[in-house]
């Protein structure tokens, strides 16, 4: 019993589950027709709109580097004890997030 539990087979396994599980909800399923109300997008009603709301990846970039700073930061602090060092690392933190907010 404990074979099984091993990973390698135990991921073995679930791709073959995955797949049967695939290729029974691929038989199952009903065969659409084409037509150009597939293939458009679909915005509540409304017109989509003809230009991005954010040009480009930067706005993006620096909301994921916001996050990122933050969430490992306070993962660095939860984990550590309350020391002077800990008081240096927070003020640290809070000028970097600062500085990356105000661009």
């Amino acid at each position: 019993m404990e074979v099984l539990l091993t990973p390698p087979l135990a991921f073995v396994i679930y791709l073959l589950l995955a797949g049967a599980l695939s290729l029974l909800g691929r038989r199952l399923a009903e065969r659409g027709k084409i037509s150009p109300l597939k293939a458009s997008t679909y915005a509540s009603g409304e017109a989509s709109p003809t230009r991005p709301a954010a040009p480009g990846y930067r706005p993006f970039f620096v909301i994921a580097l916001f996050f990122a700073i933050l969430h490992l930061g306070i993962l660095i602090l939860g984990s550590g004890l309350a020391t002077p060092i800990t008081g240096v690392y927070l003020a640290g933190l809070m000028l970097a997030l600062l500085a990356l907010i105000l661009g």
